[in-house]
């Protein structure tokens, strides 16, 4: 029997007390983050975080990192979306937060992203005025304290400046940042508006079940 060196392993504990084989030393603690502390911040804006019931968010610049490529005379321009961005929306829609999307542009992508696969809300697109969508909101029974919105763009600062929290990815410009209640640490189309999902979360503590094998 060949002989060598026998790996010592280091017994991992994570933060259910369940021990595992590894080899390295660490002990996994969801206290401890990456980035900013999402549960920290979170009470800074809790008292306006608590009151919103309605979620808008823009699309170039937003909900993608506003690169867009040509896919075809049938679909024209298109863009890359985050999936975790768009599990995010699904868990507020599952928990009864209205989500809309406002976008200045006219895209069948973006359009089929939003609309046929994650079925928000409110679809708004084609008209950078964007105060007939933040308009209709309300018609629908939604105070301006109750709308969340995100933008990046000047046509994006009069929702911006009405809505109950505004938020900003930190790519948009310097007038667009001064306009609003909280910058994302997070970029555009890379989970910025996860980010804003999570914050709004902690706040109302909205959790979805995890199923188990028991």
């Amino acid at each position: 029997m060949a002989k060598g060196k026998s790996k010592k392993k280091t017994m991992i504990k994570n933060e259910r007390g369940i021990s595992s084989s590894g080899n390295l030393n660490l002990v996994f603690n969801k206290r401890k983050f990456i980035g900013r502390n999402l549960e920290t911040v979170s009470k800074k804006f809790k008292l306006k975080l608590q009151k919103i019931k309605c979620v808008a968010f823009d699309v170039d610049g937003v909900l993608t990192d506003g690169t867009v490529f040509y896919h075809g005379e049938e679909v024209g321009y298109n863009r890359f979306f985050s999936v975790r961005d768009g599990y995010g929306l699904k868990l507020l829609r599952d928990f009864g937060i209205k989500v809309a999307v406002i976008t200045g542009g006219h895209s069948l992508g973006v359009f089929k992203r939003f609309n046929e696969n994650l079925k928000v809300d409110y679809f708004f697109a084609g008209n950078e005025d964007k105060r007939d969508a933040f308009n209709f909101l309300q018609a629908e029974g939604f105070s301006p304290e109750e709308i969340l919105y995100m933008g990046d763009e000047f046509f994006d600062v009069p929702l911006l400046l009405a809505a109950g929290f505004s938020v900003a990815p930190p790519t948009a410009s310097s007038e667009i940042l001064a306009s609003v209640d909280y910058i994302t640490e997070a970029k555009p189309g890379q989970g910025a508006v996860r980010e804003v999902v999570d914050l709004l979360r902690i706040v109302q503590k909205i959790t979805p079940t995890i199923p188990n094998f028991n």
